[in-house]
């Protein structure tokens, strides 16, 4: 990123080439006691000045070099000598010169601003300039010119909540355009898109124009916040201004964000054709990496990881032009794409350590050796507390990492609670509070982290959630409609694909088989280059009995031809999930295991698998697992299947129970003891689950059907029959027709007709 500062030169009087900005290009002056000081400067430290303010800067440099080295404790040659290196163009030397002055003198203001300035020229330089300027700040606390040229250093550097920081104070008075557009720049890159925004407008509305970092950082906030259309618009328009005839610095950066727009707006053969002209160059590697993390993550083609991981590798193996900013994006950027984790872990570490008081790199180290299996959640939630205990002000940036974690850990949800608690500007973590609750049960709670979210959050994106709350907890109507209500709002993409599937599973639930995969058929359309959506039809059309398992088994094998099981696709866990256990997929239950041991189908076919040769060691597993997630509900349901599977009902019971202990109202737990209890034929204690279920969701259809049959068990058919004809009638209002109540009613019809020793009319031949 350059420097949007321009560098004029000027000449200057005695006292202003001590003392102004000017000579460093800013025109920002620092008041300090100017004739006290001039009365200090000796008389060839005084004739080297009169040369500067005469132009002749290569006999003052040759006056305050010979006075350096006559004196070299003399804090005025020494400055003298900064100002006239620079006047001439060399920077280095200048740098070097204010050091010295600085390594003199802590309190010379003039030296640290420059010091500060300088250090936007450089890429090395940044982290002397932010010193500096941290120093001056120390003096001088009011002082808005360096707290702006600081917040403009952490930008460069990529420690962007110290940026808004510095910026949040600028913006308090009548700031500069130059204070405005570093302001929008440093909320777009540490996410916060929508309050970019209005200051990119206010810059605009100052006549100021964008150079291309700035148009880029614009485009993203538009793409970022639902307009894409409107990014290309921009970005295009940029290309055509600054591109010509030949691909310059600046528009191949404009090609690179024109082409993650492109991305964005569902326009990929347009994505892939502006990047032409980079692909040959060896100094387009990030650009290209970019654009092609985007191209993977719009279009769902998880080829185009590959490729940005191969291209960042590169990055790393060219030490000479490494930085710390390079190094942070490109441990960013593995850290997302499955089998990088371990390069990704490595960055971080580095940057930890060169970088120890930054709680953001803290932060984003430990959830990478949670996900990668080494800390428990526990251990990374104690961590998590300690690190904010010993540091209030790391919690935006613990903030800001946890919302990135799309599953997020059900043993982070103190964390998460603590910090709504404190106020931390940003939604989403109400939105990963909601999903953890959910997943818990804890339905009630998640309704009021979602209500929270939906104040400053994306609305599609509150529905969606509501949406599976209502899913989860049986009211399949209203979710239903949720998802129709988004699916209506023609949402960018991806929220269309996540509505769409959201009602697949509604629809599947409600046995309206044949909709729910003409739903997948549509997401499959939406998403031609995601062939990942084609193991979600899979496991939809197999669980429906519209698939047979081999041709179920046929999609997961060419699946897995093209694609390195450690990407994971929630998919793939779907479709093993769904497939019946096999000892020929051992080892990808363990490969799926190894990525995500909480994945209750998985765990469910790998236990199975091994209870078939040696139950003991299946229950081995399981209490290792709950062991180790003893506060996950999941890895009690898996006890309570494979118990079931064994044939061993009580222990069953005990595992359904113990979910219950901790949540008395999960709707999963009380109709799995249902059916526990009616197998071990205990009517009394099955009947009372069924009823607390219809007592918490009264249109609960497993309940209600299960409450027929322990009538029908017991003799009453006819209360049987009436229970079902009015569960029948409730799903003909709705437009649905379920063929297996129908098979149930009829069965009691024959049971009832056999016990009074009648023969069917037709079984009659």
């Amino acid at each position: 990123m350059k420097s949007p500062f321009t560098r004029r030169r000027k000449r200057l009087s005695l006292l202003g080439t001590l003392f102004s900005l000017s000579l460093l290009g800013q025109g920002l002056m620092i008041p300090l006691a100017l004739t006290a000081q001039a009365q200090t400067v000796s008389t060839a430290v005084a004739r080297g000045y009169t040369y500067l303010d005469r132009g002749w800067v290569d006999g003052a440099i040759d006056i305050f070099e010979r006075a350096v080295q006559a004196n070299p404790q003399s804090v005025n040659a020494r400055l003298g000598l900064a100002i006239a290196y620079r006047r001439t163009g060399r920077d280095a030397d200048a740098f070097a010169a204010y050091k010295s002055v600085v390594a003199l003198d802590r309190t010379n203001q003039l030296a640290l601003f420059a010091l500060g300035i300088l250090g936007s020229y450089r890429p090395e330089w940044q982290a002397d300039g932010i010193e500096a300027l941290t120093q001056l700040l120390s003096i001088d606390s009011s002082n808005p010119q360096a707290r702006q040229q600081r917040g403009l250093l952490y930008l460069y550097q990529g420690q962007f909540p110290a940026a808004i920081a510095d910026y949040n104070q600028v913006l308090q008075s009548n700031p500069s355009p130059e204070a405005l557009i570093g302001a929008a720049q440093a909320y777009t890159y540490s996410g916060k898109h929508r309050e970019s925004l209005p200051l990119f407008e206010r810059y605009r509305a100052t006549g100021s124009p964008l150079g291309t970092g700035e148009a880029i950082a614009y485009g993203l906030a538009l793409r970022e916040t639902g307009q894409a259309g409107q990014a290309v618009a921009l970005l295009e328009r940029s290309l055509q201004t600054s591109a010509g005839p030949s691909a310059t610095g600046a528009s191949l950066q404009l090609r690179g964000a024109l082409a993650s727009a492109y991305a964005a707006n569902s326009q990929f053969d347009q994505a892939v054709r502006i990047l032409e002209p980079l692909r040959s160059r060896g100094d387009t590697r990030l650009i290209l990496a970019r654009a092609y993390m985007d191209l993977a993550r719009y279009s769902g083609n998880n080829t185009y990881e590959q490729a940005a991981a191969s291209l960042y590798q590169n990055v790393l193996g060219d030490p000479a032009n490494l930085t710390a900013g390079r190094a942070r994006e490109a441990a960013d950027a593995l850290s997302t794409i499955a089998g990088q984790e371990t390069v990704a872990l490595g960055l971080y570490q580095q940057l930890t350590q060169q970088y120890p008081g930054d709680a953001d790199l803290q932060v984003r180290q430990a959830l990478l050796e949670r996900q990668t299996r080494q800390i428990s959640g526990e251990a990374l939630a104690t961590r998590l507390t300690q690190l904010l205990q010993a540091d209030p002000e790391a919690e935006g940036a613990i903030a800001r990492s946890l919302v990135q974690l799309t599953t997020p850990d059900p043993a982070l949800l103190p964390v998460y609670q603590r910090l709504t608690r404190s106020g931390v500007d940003e939604p989403f973590l109400y939105y990963r509070t909601a999903q953890i609750l959910a997943d818990q049960g804890n339905y009630d709670a998640a309704r009021q982290a979602v209500a929270a979210f939906a104040r400053d959050g994306q609305p599609p994106l509150d529905t969606l959630l509501l949406a599976d709350i209502d899913r989860r907890q049986g009211d399949l109507d209203s979710s239903a409609q949720r998802y129709e209500n988004v699916i209506a709002s023609a949402p960018e993409r991806s929220l269309l694909t996540g509505a769409l599937q959201g009602l697949a599973s509604v629809r599947a639930e409600q046995r309206r088989y044949d909709e729910a995969i003409a739903l997948y058929d549509q997401i499959v359309a939406l998403n031609p280059q995601d062939d990942t959506k084609q193991l979600g039809r899979a496991s939809l059309a197999l669980g429906a009995e519209r698939m047979t398992a081999a041709e179920a088994e046929s999609v997961l094998s060419a699946w897995l031809t093209r694609h390195q099981v450690s990407e994971a696709p929630p998919e793939i866990f779907s479709l093993v999930g769904v497939l019946p256990a096999s000892a020929a997929r051992e080892g990808l239950y363990n490969q799926l295991l190894s990525i995500d041991s909480t994945n209750i189908p998985v765990q469910v076919r790998r236990i199975q698998l091994v209870a078939t040769r040696d139950p003991n060691a299946a229950r081995n597993l399981v209490d290792q697992l709950i062991a180790e997630n003893p506060n996950d509900l999941n890895a009690y349901f898996v006890r309570g299947q494979i118990a079931q599977d064994l044939g061993d009902l009580s222990d069953a019971s005990i595992a359904y129970a113990a979910i219950l202990e901790r949540n008395p109202n999960n709707v999963g737990a009380l109709l799995a003891l249902g059916g526990v209890e009616f197998e071990r034929r205990r009517y009394d204690a099955a009947q009372r689950a069924y009823n607390q279920v219809l007592d918490l969701d009264p249109g609960n259809g497993t309940a209600r059907r299960s409450l027929a049959g322990l009538n029908a068990a017991q003799g009453r058919r006819l209360a049987a029959l009436s229970q079902l004809e009015e569960w029948q009638a409730d799903q003909a209002a709705q437009g649905i027709t379920d063929p297996d109540v129908a098979v149930e009613m009829q069965r009691i019809r024959e049971g009832f007709l056999l016990q009074r020793g009648i023969e069917p009319t037709w079984e009659r031949f």
